[in-house]
């Protein structure tokens, strides 16, 4: 499960703050076992039908079962709010009756005998899945767990297509076919999906056959011979585009709303080379699966979802060539996903609260691609950026990754099981050398697969593999909690050419934690490197040096999971820059010049910065330089990166960085930008020249209206704002009222500030505001109030400004005093 990642804002907040503590202490003393096996399940044979018009499916399941190892007289199947119309034992094709009670949630059956382990028994259940009238909870990864979903399923919402589709992680397959819903239970698969003739289907494994009946509908049987967990089945029907590639004669195929068509390759084509490398560079077990398939759902929960053999994406993953333009934005979740067909598929977490076996391992893919398509530094900004995911949420720092205590398995899902773990093995790669890592990788795969795994069995391939005892490891980051807080400083002795470097852990609390570091001691561009282990809650590690040394890098590679605070000097971090040069090297650079830019010396690394060979530092960049007056070469570096940058986003960076000037003279450069292909760069345009000339940014719209997406479309929102007034306030509130996401509705909450800025009737200026401050009350829990009220207090300077000419200056004032009231 790739967890749904938001924008800039909410983006941060919402996938790192934790879901607020349940009231209900007494999970922490509940000790979450891996679900005793009773029965295994062998093989689920499925018939499906669907009414589109009650929303519900009619199904039919033979389930071939057998007791684990003790005999038993009984079954226990969950099977959240079916309606069981018929429940029989099959044997010899004779079906017969058995005694079972359903509480909505759980099926206890009385078998017809008792069956010896080992000894295989087929139930068969005729029922009605009713998904809508079933009330579940989700999580921080997946908004809600009814199962089963039909997307405008009467073809009402105009815009909108059709769609069927399921979501299983973590127990939600249990809303549309009675099974065992738990992850250490494997099932081989037949399903016989009766859809529309109009409509596509996909399912897992192979598609065997079609067949067409007589009432326009046709029947599709998807046959899965290799065993997966139920979590893991999957249904999706509608009206899609199938876009085929192959890998090794194994289909590979995107499943697009039609207009995506014409794209779809660019949005997914690097898939067979992502499997070619997971399978040769990374686990060295070819790709397990008869085919891959990826789909896009309409109004999907979360972000992406690994399915066996057929991933399920959000729709955020369908982008136009104008999109794609600034990049693929959805490269990392299909790497995610498809890593997941080995860490997850292949080989299953035998409990929630050994989730770290596969999320931790998907989230450390999205950086093994980067590293091997893109370089070290795309790479190195994907682990950076996942750090500060982790550390940006400090509750996080109290969770173990492998949770045996939690208050509901979907609090499992969050950021120490997926950035914290794609980091904890970043760092045992590094200390281990790749070489080892990836062996072991294949040895725990290869050992385990079609079984389970959890991070005993994952150290013990490890150890196997290396011949260290791994459990310091484990116990410090599998089994413990939280990361080092770090202190560093450095001291050099002339008298007896000694460098020294001093290392305190100042978390809290007694834990003490040990770690292997790469310190790089430069003289010039000569780089000595030394490895060290801190031990201690205070170190001092001592080199020899002739000269005082240009810079001492501590953690060389930039791969440690910590926290640190460093006394550098500018000179230093200047040095840093040049000569270690990795992406974290120079973003702190970069950052520790931002702070000093006063100086000429650290204006002039930034300057440097625009010159970087990697675009995120050089947008990086662009935000500080620009922020600041500028001389005229500088401008014109800046003029050369918004108009031929090979990036577009560092175009559009540049674009804000010359509007920061205000000077009119780069009008024509931003009229022209604003009609670049690439929606940043147009959008950056828009904003320009709305600061500069409102009316001309007016005259653009109905050019604009006509296609915009990401920022262009937030632009040209924002330039709508200006052509309303009171008389449009119906049509503004109905807009901003209406149920939304939290996301988007975060998102339009600044535009509709902006409008409420306009607003002269106080009764409408009050219905707005309240709208807005409920809305804040809902999201504050994520930290983003501040962003609101900001905008709100720029709201009411506007309303100061506007009073001076305003006829009655007392309803501003009425207006002001109900905005200050609210900011508290």
């Amino acid at each position: 499960m790739k967890k749904l990642l938001l924008a800039i804002g909410l983006l941060v907040s919402l996938v790192s703050i934790a879901q607020p503590a349940a009231k209900d202490t007494a999970w922490k003393k509940q000790y979450q076992a891996f679900t005793t096996k009773v029965n295994d399940l062998v093989h689920t044979k499925l018939e499906a039908k669907f009414d589109y018009a009650k929303q519900y499916m009619y199904g039919k399941v033979w389930l071939t079962l057998k007791p684990h190892f003790y005999a038993t007289d009984s079954l226990q199947l969950e099977a959240k709010g079916l309606t069981i119309n018929k429940l029989q034992i099959v044997k010899a094709g004779k079906s017969t009756p058995l005694t079972f009670t359903n509480d909505s949630l759980y099926l206890n059956i009385k078998l017809d005998k008792t069956y010896k382990g080992g000894e295989s028994y087929i139930v068969y259940i005729d029922y009605v899945s009713k998904p809508n009238e079933l009330t579940v909870k989700g999580s921080a990864a997946i908004s809600d767990a009814k199962g089963l979903y039909f997307v405008n399923p009467k073809g009402e919402e105009k815009n909108k297509p059709t769609q069927i589709w399921t979501q299983g992680e973590t127990e939600a397959n249990s809303a549309w076919v009675p099974t065992l819903d738990k992850p250490n239970q494997k099932t081989t698969t037949e399903f016989y999906l009766t859809v529309p003739a109009k409509y596509v289907s996909l399912s897992n494994g192979k598609l065997v056959s079609q067949t067409k009946n007589a009432d326009g509908t046709r029947t599709d049987y998807w046959k899965m011979e290799l065993p997966h967990a139920p979590y893991l089945m999957f249904m999706g029907i509608g009206d899609f585009a199938i876009v085929k590639d192959n890998y090794k004669g194994k289909e590979v195929s995107y499943y697009v709303e039609k207009n995506y068509e014409k794209v779809a390759r660019k949005i997914f084509g690097n898939t067979p080379e992502m499997i070619k490398f997971f399978s040769e560079k990374v686990t060295g077990v070819d790709y397990p699966w008869n085919k891959y398939a990826q789909m896009v759902g309409r109004d999907y929960v979360s972000g992406a979802m690994e399915n066996t053999t057929a991933t399920l994406h959000g729709e955020a993953a369908q982008q136009n060539a104008r999109e794609l333009l600034d990049g693929n934005g959805w490269e990392g979740t299909i790497a995610h996903e498809l890593f997941h067909q080995w860490f997850g598929d292949y080989v299953t977490a035998e409990s929630w609260s050994n989730i770290t076996v596969n999320e931790s391992f998907a989230d450390y893919s999205e950086y093994l691609w980067q590293e091997y398509k893109y370089g070290k530094d795309a790479a190195l900004e994907v682990n950076n950026a996942g750090l500060l995911r982790y550390l940006g949420n400090p509750a996080d720092a109290k969770k173990d990754l492998v949770r045996y205590y939690y208050a509901d398995k979907e609090d499992v899902f969050d950021n120490v099981s997926y950035p914290k773990g794609g980091r904890i093995l970043n760092m045992l790669r590094h200390y281990l050398g790749d070489s080892a890592f990836f062996k072991s990788l294949n040895l725990y795969l290869t050992t385990y697969k079609f079984g389970n795994g959890n991070p005993d069995k994952l150290r013990l391939a490890f150890e196997q593999v290396t011949g260290k005892d791994l459990h310091w490891y484990f116990n410090q980051w599998y089994y413990g909690s939280g990361h080092p807080k770090v202190e560093i400083s450095y001291v050099y002795d002339a008298a007896v050419q000694k460098a020294s470097v001093f290392i305190k852990q100042t978390q809290a609390g007694d834990k003490i934690f040990k770690l292997p570091i790469d310190v790089d001691i430069y003289l010039g561009a000569t780089k000595t490197r030394s490895t060290v282990w801190m031990e201690n809650k205070a170190d001092t590690f001592t080199f020899s040096a002739a000269t005082k040394p240009d810079l001492i890098n501590v953690d060389g590679d930039k791969y440690l999971l910590w926290e640190k605070k460093e006394s550098k000097t500018l000179a230093e971090y200047i040095h840093q820059y040049k000569y270690a040069a990795n992406f974290v090297d120079r973003r702190e650079a970069i950052d520790f010049a931002t702070k000093n830019k006063k100086d000429p010396a650290a204006f002039a690394l930034l300057k440097d910065g625009l010159k970087d060979p990697y675009y995120k530092l050089r947008n990086r960049s662009l935000l500080q330089v620009g922020s600041d007056s500028l001389d005229a070469f500088t401008k014109e570096q800046i003029v050369k990166m918004a108009t031929s940058d090979v990036n577009r986003t560092v175009r559009s960076y540049a674009i804000d960085a010359l509007a920061k000037t205000n000077e009119k003279m780069f009008l024509p450069l931003y009229v022209k930008a604003v009609m670049d292909s690439s929606y940043s760069v147009a959008g950056a345009a828009l904003d320009a020249i709305v600061a500069l000339d409102e009316e001309k940014a007016i005259s653009l719209l109905p050019a604009l209206l006509k296609d915009n997406k990401g920022r262009l479309k937030a632009s040209v929102e924002a330039v709508v704002v200006l052509t309303k007034g009171d008389k449009d306030f119906d049509e503004m509130f109905t807009s901003y009222s209406q149920p939304k996401g939290l996301q988007q509705k975060f998102e339009a909450s600044f535009n509709f500030i902006e409008y409420l800025a306009k607003v002269t009737t106080t009764t409408n200026l009050k219905k707005g505001l309240d709208e807005v401050i409920t809305f804040r009350g809902k999201v504050a829990q994520y930290g983003v109030a501040p962003q609101i009220n900001a905008a709100i207090q720029t709201m009411a300077k506007k309303k100061e400004a506007y009073k001076a000419k305003a006829q009655d200056a007392a309803a501003i004032d009425l207006q002001l005093a109900y905005i200050k009231e609210k900011l508290k």
